[in-house]
């Protein structure tokens, strides 16, 4: 009975996902604590600002994962989007990552290419979609993602949660890439707003060719279909 109702459950929610989730977000509560500190202190010392060198080489250490009910909802979205292709911009240590791999494990189908600047982080990643056993259905492509992502086509769903004034520059190098119906979800669109102006004005524009609306969970998502 209890072998039964183990695999009736999501991916997302059996005991190996669940167990790497779980670690990984009490690590992320601790480290990212430790962390916004040190940039507060370090914004204090500047004056109150800091240059993005010093902001990217502080936050290259952080998890800036997303919240767990951000991660379930982009869980739901690949579930009923049912993407044969999903990418994501900015795997961080790969929280984001597992929840849309568990989505196409559920959905039978798919795959997931994921990109990260960092190669340290892009390293721990994928060790944590091995320890989440996800691994197969996921390619980490580590470096510049306009250049990762360049030969890339037939996008059905695209995460954007890397450095935000990037992301409306991404957008439309990837846009010819893009499947019709693609859904784009924006993380930190309200908390990081200023900084995301550009992109939520363009996507907002229905003469660019997209629908959108804003999701306020946790840090804010915009969810747009081209």
């Amino acid at each position: 009975m209890t072998a039964n109702t183990s695999r009736a459950l999501p991916i997302l929610d059996q005991p190996q996902v669940h167990e790497v989730l779980s670690r990984l977000y009490a690590e992320a509560e601790v480290i990212d604590s430790k962390i916004s500190a040190e940039e507060q202190a370090s914004a204090a010392a500047a004056g109150g600002l800091i240059d993005e060198r010093t902001l990217a080489s502080i936050r290259d250490r952080s998890f800036m994962a997303v919240a767990r009910e951000v991660g379930r909802l982009i869980y739901l979205l690949v579930r009923s989007r049912r993407p044969a292709l999903v990418v994501e911009f900015g795997t961080s240590f790969g929280l984001s990552t597992i929840h849309m791999a568990a989505a196409l494990r559920d959905n039978g189908f798919g795959r997931l290419v994921t990109t990260e600047q960092s190669a340290s982080k892009a390293s721990r990643a994928a060790q944590h979609l091995t320890q989440a056993g996800l691994s197969d259905l996921v390619e980490i492509r580590q470096g510049d993602a306009f250049q990762t992502l360049s030969a890339i086509d037939g996008v059905d769903l695209l995460l954007l949660d890397g450095w935000k004034p990037l992301y409306l520059p991404l957008l439309r190098q990837l846009e010819p890439a893009l499947s019709p119906g693609c859904l784009v979800i924006a993380d930190d669109a309200i908390s990081m707003s200023e900084k995301l102006m550009p992109y939520l004005a363009y996507v907002r524009d229905v003469a660019n060719g997209y629908i959108s609306c804003e999701i306020p969970l946790d840090d804010g998502l915009e969810l747009s279909i081209r």
